[in-house]
């Protein structure tokens, strides 16, 4: 059963280098954040070993967050190969976060 990667400034860079990552970065006290939670929870499991789901928490790991200039929260980037490729913000459903990891595994 897959599970996302809660992300640290100390993982996060060696995590997101090889193959494609979905990052998640959120807040505990956002409510589209919540709102998304169970989706990336799902998206974790239907990608299980094809791609990397990952989250990271803006209060704990600010350092990660001024670093790709998040804003607002949620914001999804996503990544193959560690470079940036696409970046989304706000809550956006799940068929259309598969889209945009099954295009980068294409």
């Amino acid at each position: 059963m897959g599970k996302y990667i809660e992300l640290t400034a100390a993982d996060y860079e060696a995590t997101i280098a090889e193959g494609v990552s979905l990052v998640d970065f959120w807040a505990p006290w956002c409510g589209p954040c919540r709102m998304i939670a169970p989706i990336i929870e799902e998206l974790a499991e239907d990608f299980d070993g094809k791609a990397k789901i990952c989250k990271v928490n803006t209060d704990d790991e600010q350092d990660i967050a001024v670093k790709f200039g998040i804003r607002s929260i949620p914001t999804i980037i996503f990544f193959k190969d560690g470079e940036m490729i696409d970046q989304v913000v706000g809550a956006q459903s799940k068929a259309a976060l598969a889209d945009k990891i099954n295009a980068l595994l294409a």
